[in-house]
């Protein structure tokens, strides 16, 4: 797709909110060599609910504040492998969700996994980011996290 002025520019980092799982604020690393989009999650555990697979998880929004949890559930829409930016193979479950990112408000794929070694509890990749966003690696927080104007489809 060419460039056009209507794609809203990020930086390599962002804040972000994950409203339907209770999330208002967490630091995101953009990345776009990373496919996917993923988030950190602890305690991951499916259950069955209405004859589909759910998964009850938890986050710590921020890394420094290891007290701060905040509990989720969401319906699973699929559970594959992903290679990490190291090599290794991990099956990981995916949750489909709504980010809010500048005003701008759209559902993203997400894997859950355990990034507590990371400086960062979400990554947000490239397939959330195209058509939408151009991303300026030089900068931070182009963004403001405040509630969206207009909800806008996928």
């Amino acid at each position: 797709m060419p460039l056009t002025k209507t794609k809203s520019c990020v930086g390599w980092r962002e804040w972000v909110a994950l409203p339907e799982l209770g999330i208002s604020a967490l630091k995101c690393k953009v990345d776009t060599g990373a496919r996917t989009s993923a988030l950190h999650a602890f305690s991951v555990e499916p259950f069955e609910r209405d004859g589909r697979t759910w998964v009850r998880f938890g986050v710590h929004p921020s890394p420094s504040e290891r007290d701060s949890e905040v509990w989720c559930e969401a319906p699973v829409i699929d559970k594959r492998v992903v290679t990490d930016s190291g090599g290794n193979k991990t099956e990981r479950y995916f949750i489909q969700t709504e980010l809010q990112i500048g005003g701008q408000s759209f559902p993203i794929e997400l894997s859950l996994t355990s990034r507590d070694s990371m400086r960062f509890r979400m990554l947000l990749g490239r397939v959330a980011l195209q058509e939408r966003f151009l991303v300026d690696v030089s900068q931070s927080y182009l963004q403001e996290l405040s509630k969206p104007v207009a909800a806008q489809g996928s």
